[in-house]
């Protein structure tokens, strides 16, 4: 019984943002509703077998108490909160966020399910970017729904572009991890390598800042994690493929941006040239074989991989604080131009979230109430619902007792991840650089919002918390 429970709530675990991915990302009720009562029925059903899903350590304890603080002082907040239906569904949101990250502790301590967390993942981003890829390369054959403010951007099917860039970025790190890892089946990694071109693709197309910085960061700090030449290849592997890939979309107008006179020309190029590439690469990590070795002055990559780290973050925020979109620069959409400046309403977003955390520091506006505070201050016709940026929206709709419960989950994911590394870093390594691209775009758009996005993510804390709960060796520092 034991057995099958585990074998059931590890499919569910590792398939479920890629389900959800194909109804709007999970954003709606309905969907969410379902994915929240599948997820505690099993944790019970974990429970109840005798496998106790709560964190073992300190760091996974942090972690899920402040994760279960935000829950619940959000729940309260829905008393003041200005709309008693948008706040409930976030509340909904978060008890399906603490059931997940229960259920990926209580999984992931087998080390089959734990083994198959990269693999599952990074399989289920190629198959939501394959998908909306799909309407471009063969548009004559598949037929997307396209949304007028996407303006050509890849959506489909999470329906947000900023998103599908995101969730891209994030296999395409682990698709770079799986390439490195040799005690990885052969054909696991040829077809890691393969997912690169399209991964590639779907970074770029979604004309994501942020995705595609947050891509760049995540292959660097691969190589900061697990220090050996194979990773180095690996990553320069996925780098080169995404990097051609992302060339050969820009290059065709019926790929790049929907537009173009020959729709079905462009795609059947652009399909050609992504299957060489997939082709290319994986023949590469086929020939790629033989005993690894370390790279030199390791701490000195993670130390620079860390100020790295910290600077691009520091520049996504601060090099467009004083930068406001022209009319010229909002009526282009989706061109390579705009992946060119820092220019974005979100700036707007950000000061009016902080405002009202200014106004209300100890309860905040209360779950959901920052639609409402835009509404009320914005100073530019539109019309939107999140702050795009998830510390900004907690400290506006939270206060600091919010802010205070975050920083506690994000603590605790922080010292775990730590303490993954030096137990296990090679097992470790991949989950911490995805994990770390998350953030990084959570940090700046609304990801928080989609749970086809963020469930990998509470995934992979999973995995770094269960890694951290083994012993401690020489041999995994």
């Amino acid at each position: 019984m034991r057995r099958a429970v585990l074998t059931v709530a590890g499919a569910v675990l590792l398939s479920g943002a890629t389900a959800l991915a194909f109804f709007s990302g999970g954003y709606y009720a309905e969907p969410r509703l379902i994915a929240a009562i599948a997820v505690w029925a099993l944790v019970l059903a974990l429970t109840l077998t005798g496998e106790s899903p709560l964190p073992r350590t300190l760091p996974g304890r942090l972690a899920l108490g402040g994760l279960v603080l935000l829950t619940l002082w959000s729940a309260l907040s829905v008393s003041w909160a200005p709309l008693r239906g948008p706040a409930i569904e976030a509340v909904e949101r978060l008890v399906l966020y603490t059931g997940a990250l229960l259920l990926a502790v209580g999984v992931l301590r087998t080390r089959a399910a734990l083994r198959a967390v990269e693999p599952a993942l990074a399989a289920g981003a190629a198959v939501v970017i394959g998908y909306g890829l799909a309407g471009r390369l063969l548009p004559g054959i598949v037929h997307l729904e396209r949304s007028r403010s996407a303006d050509g951007r890849l959506e489909q099917p999470i329906t947000y572009w900023n998103a599908e860039g995101a969730l891209a970025a994030v296999g395409l790190v682990l698709c770079a991890r799986l390439v490195a890892d040799r005690t990885r089946p052969l054909a696991v990694r040829i077809a890691a390598a393969a997912a690169t071109a399209p991964l590639g693709a779907g970074v770029y197309l979604s004309y994501s800042r942020g995705a595609i910085a947050g891509a760049v960061l995540g292959l660097v700090l691969l190589v900061a994690l697990a220090p050996t030449f194979a990773q180095l290849r690996a990553s320069a592997l996925a780098l080169v493929a995404g990097a051609a890939a992302a060339a050969t979309s820009a290059a065709l107008p019926g790929v790049a941006s929907l537009a173009g006179s020959e729709p079905e020309r462009d795609g059947a190029i652009a399909l050609a040239v992504l299957a060489l590439l997939a082709g290319v690469a994986g023949l590469v990590a086929a020939r790629s074989g033989g005993p690894d070795r370390p790279l030199p002055q390791p701490r000195r990559l993670r130390l620079a991989a860390a100020v790295v780290t910290a600077a691009v973050a520091v520049g996504l925020v601060a090099a467009g604080l004083g930068e406001r979109p022209t009319a010229a620069e909002l009526a282009a959409g989706a061109q390579a131009g705009r992946l060119t400046t820092a220019s974005s309403n979100r700036y707007e977003y950000w000061r009016v979230g902080l405002d009202a955390f200014q106004r209300k520091p100890l309860t905040g506006l209360g779950a959901a109430g920052f639609r409402v505070e835009w509404l009320r201050e914005r100073t530019i016709p539109e019309a939107v619902r999140d702050a795009h940026s998830l510390e900004v929206e907690i400290a506006a709709e939270l206060g600091l007792l919010g802010l205070v419960a975050f920083a506690l989950m994000v603590t605790g994911m922080v010292l775990a991840t730590r303490r993954a590394l030096r137990a296990r870093a090679a097992a470790a390594a991949g989950p911490a650089a995805a994990l770390s691209v998350w953030f990084l775009h959570a940090s700046i758009d609304w990801d928080w919002q989609l749970p086809a996005v963020t469930l990998p993510a509470i995934v992979l804390a999973g995995a770094l918390i269960a890694i951290a709960e083994e012993p401690v060796s020489d041999a995994g520092r």
